[in-house]
C-alpha cells in the first residue's frame, strides 16, 4: 500500500507546523510570513516572464531592422536600375536627376502626411484626467450611502 502524500491544497516545500498550541498572533504570524514569501515568489516569476519576452521582442525587433534594410537596398538598386534604364533614351544626367526628382516628391508627401499625423497626436491622456478628477466626488458620494 502506498503512503497517501501531503493535501493537494498544501504548498510545494512549505514546512507544516503544527497549529494546536498556537495563538491567534502567531498565526497571522505564519500568515504574514507565508504570504511575504508568496508574493516574493511571484514577483521573481513575473521577472523570469518579463524578461523572456523581452528577449523574444528583441530579436523580433532585430528582424524589423534587417528587413527595412533589405528594404532599402531593394530601392536603391531599383532606383539605379531606373536611372540606367532611361539613360538608354536620354543623357545619364538627365536620367539621373529624373529619378532623384521621384524620389524628392516621395519624400515630400511622406513629410506632409507624416507631419499631419503627428500634430493629430495628443499626449495628455485626457480620459483618464477626467476620470481622476471625477473620482473624489465619487468617493465622497459612496461614503455617505
Amino acid at each position: 500500500m502506498t503512503q497517501p502524500g501531503p493535501p493537494s491544497n498544501a504548498v510545494a516545500g512549505a514546512a507544516s507546523v503544527d497549529v494546536s498550541n498556537s495563538s491567534v498572533g502567531e498565526l497571522f504570524g505564519h500568515v504574514a510570513q507565508d504570504l511575504s514569501m508568496l508574493m516574493r515568489q511571484e514577483l521573481e516569476l513575473a521577472k523570469a516572464e518579463v524578461k523572456q519576452e523581452i528577449t523574444k521582442s528583441g530579436k523580433a525587433a532585430s528582424m524589423f531592422g534587417g528587413a527595412g534594410f533589405a528594404g532599402y537596398m531593394v530601392l536603391l538598386f531599383a532606383s539605379i536600375a531606373a536611372w540606367w534604364g532611361l539613360a538608354n533614351v536620354m543623357n545619364v544626367a538627365w536620367a539621373a536627376l529624373i529619378v532623384t526628382a521621384v524620389w524628392a516628391l516621395i519624400g515630400a508627401v511622406l513629410y506632409t502626411q507624416g507631419r499631419r499625423r503627428m500634430q493629430e497626436v495628443n499626449p495628455k491622456p485626457e480620459r483618464t484626467i477626467e476620470s481622476v478628477k471625477e473620482l473624489p466626488d465619487t468617493l465622497k458620494g459612496s461614503a455617505r450611502s
